[in-house]
């Protein structure tokens, strides 16, 4: 799989009561979920993201509440890919459950600046930056990860069926 678009970055600990604030969470539509997604740390966020952009950011990404409802919102709004330097581990997995794809990549949050357009390629586990030329090895995904993220969700790679979640 590969994932192209402008990066918009975050420093550490940026956790799910900022990712999807509580005040938001009497639903569970990605849309609606989408239009609140990082709008206390980045109130600009919305307006600027395009879809197929990415999100650099430094260390425990997605710290705080087990909430699925932040990486669904991460992915409504428009971003494919997420690169830090680390998750929170039920972040790590919950984004993988809802299709979001994830790469930690310590050299290449130190290297990358907002705006940069980067291609992840989760397959040969390369990371470009695209305006610097600057490339990162990672660790390709593993072909059960790969197929749940292609999927669009372990759910939907489970039973086959389209999104439950709003993504068709």
């Amino acid at each position: 799989m590969r994932y192209r678009g402008t990066v918009h970055r975050y420093g550490r600990d940026v956790n799910t009561d900022v990712i999807i604030p509580a005040r938001f969470m009497n639903t569970s539509d990605p849309a609606s979920l989408a239009e609140h997604c990082m709008e206390d740390l980045d109130p600009g966020f919305r307006s600027k993201v395009m879809p197929g952009d990415l999100i650099v950011a430094e260390e425990n990404f997605g710290c705080g509440s087990s909430r699925e409802h932040a990486p669904i919102a991460i992915k409504a709004a428009g971003i494919d890919c997420v690169v830090a330097k680390s998750f929170a581990r039920i972040f790590f997995r919950n984004a993988i459950d809802m299709g979001l794809a994830i790469m930690e990549c310590p050299e290449a949050v130190d290297a990358i600046s907002a705006g940069d357009v980067v291609c992840v390629d989760t397959d040969a586990g390369l990371i470009l930056d695209e305006t610097t030329g600057q490339r990162f090895p990672v660790q390709p995904f593993p072909a059960f990860i790969t197929e749940i993220i292609e999927a669009g969700g372990l759910v939907e790679r489970t039973t086959g069926q389209a999104s439950v979640r709003g993504e068709d």
